[in-house]
């Protein structure tokens, strides 16, 4: 159960997820709509899922170090401010470029919100009610995975795609206001400096990813170029890790196996939800379907979601994490095979939604902060869970290139879609034989009781 005095802050920190998870899959029914509106190929259509988790993934270390300095109120009032900047630079965008950068604005500001959300609630909720608290949060990243492709749908059907970002701002002000109030201002008061060159080549070596992956078809006798570029930019970034004084990917959060683990699945399950984001423009390619439409069979998977995040969340209590965490992606590689395999048939569609939702909501909900925030100490927190969000992220930026990659010059070919999903299953799958190497619920619970 949830402490009564905590709910003004959790409804403050809820609702600046809800805005910042909206844009996440708001703009998936949109995305042939996008297409036709700037003549931009489907390799380029990636770039709109992928530029906004890059601005998020360089975010995020500059805002959870400046919330461990500073305080999580100030820092989260600035990362909704800078959000809602962005959506009205969106909606006025005269070019793809344009249209671009507006999004890397919003994600900057996005970028700070769910990591010092998470940070906010380890400072203030007790530890043995963290985990509800924290599932509120993955419910209301669910919520926001029904509402966005179904808004988004509805508003590009019968209005413009542009106007589907018109909600986050009177969403955002709503926040900025009850976040005087609600949210703390105190800090751990940690001080060093922000690693800009650990950062630098983290993004450096993200970009080369993304152009390369979303390249696939072009440029496939290039990519040993770019996979050696990636080897030197990872041996630079660990010997400059090791060195700096506040490293951005610190190699202290790796001191446990059962840290290692979670970072690793991290990055896989960032790969299979980048997955849920071009469902919509699938069924558009397979099946004709309207955006609105496409937009709502979207959400069926979410809706599950949703009801699955706080079964999880207890299962947690019960089973420990590493059988939630397999169960889940067990139930997601068959939810995404059975899509990529039947996806010219709505109802089966709609029932790989349903299995693959099962999974998703134990995959994305509290398991893996669970895990975090027990490992690590208090004033390791914010950056401990920031880092979680950067490897989902990264994830995040590998699925959507890859997608990129596999889509070409078109958009709308059924046969590309069913290559993905096949591809994207057996990711799942390597999520699965992962979480065996987690520790079980007794050997869990020990090592938590002794840290």
């Amino acid at each position: 159960m949830i402490d009564r005095t905590n709910l003004p802050l959790l409804v403050t920190l809820a609702l600046g997820v809800f805005a910042g998870a909206l844009d996440l899959g708001v703009l998936s029914p949109a995305l042939p709509a996008l297409a036709h509106t700037f003549a931009i190929p489907g390799r380029d259509v990636a770039w709109v899922f992928t530029l906004y988790l890059f601005a998020n993934v360089v975010s995020i270390p500059v805002t959870t170090k400046l919330s461990d300095v500073y305080g999580r109120r100030p820092i989260y009032i600035a990362c909704v401010a800078t959000f809602v900047a962005g959506s009205v630079f969106a909606i006025a965008a005269p070019t793809f470029a344009v249209f671009l950068v507006a999004r890397a604005i919003q994600a900057v500001g996005a970028g700070g919100i769910f990591p010092v959300a998470a940070a906010a609630i380890a400072d203030r909720v007790p530890l043995e009610r963290r985990g509800s608290a924290l599932g509120l949060l993955g419910a209301v990243w669910g919520l926001a995975a029904i509402v966005g492709p179904t808004f988004g749908g509805v508003v590009t059907h019968f209005v413009s795609w542009r106007w589907i970002f018109a909600a986050n701002v009177p969403l955002g002000l709503i926040v900025i206001v009850r976040s005087r109030s609600h949210v703390p201002a105190a800090a751990a008061r940690t001080r060093g400096p922000l690693d800009v060159a650990g950062l630098a080549l983290l993004a450096f070596g993200l970009l080369a990813v993304m152009i390369g992956l979303t390249r696939l078809d072009a440029t496939a006798p290039a990519l040993g170029g770019n996979a050696l570029t990636l080897a030197a930019v990872a041996v630079a970034l660990i010997a400059f890790e090791r060195a700096a004084r506040e490293p951005v990917i610190s190699p202290a959060l790796f001191g446990t196996r059962q840290l290692v683990v979670t970072y690793t699945l991290e990055v896989l399950i960032g790969m299979l939800e980048s997955a849920l984001f071009f469902v919509p423009a699938a069924l558009v390619a397979a099946q004709h379907l309207s955006y609105a439409l496409a937009g709502i069979v979207a959400a069926v998977g979410a809706v599950v979601f949703v009801a699955v995040i706080p079964l999880a969340g207890r299962a947690l209590d019960l089973y420990g994490s590493r059988i939630v965490l397999m169960a889940g992606a067990l139930c997601t590689a068959a939810g995404l095979a059975l899509l990529g395999g039947t996806l010219a048939s709505l109802p089966l569609a709609l029932l790989s939604m349903v299995v693959a939702g099962v999974g998703f909501g134990a995959l994305l909900g509290a398991p893996t902060r669970y895990i975090i925030t027990r490992e690590v100490p208090a004033n390791m927190r914010a950056t401990a869970v920031g880092l979680l969000s950067i490897f989902l992220i990264i994830g995040q930026i590998f699925g959507g290139s890859l997608a990129g990659g596999v889509f070409g010059t078109s958009i709308s070919n059924p046969q590309a879609y069913r290559a993905l999903y096949l591809i994207f299953a057996g990711i799942a799958l390597l999520a699965t034989c992962a979480t065996s190497l987690l520790a079980p619920r007794a050997r869990e619970r020990s090592l938590t009781s002794t840290a």
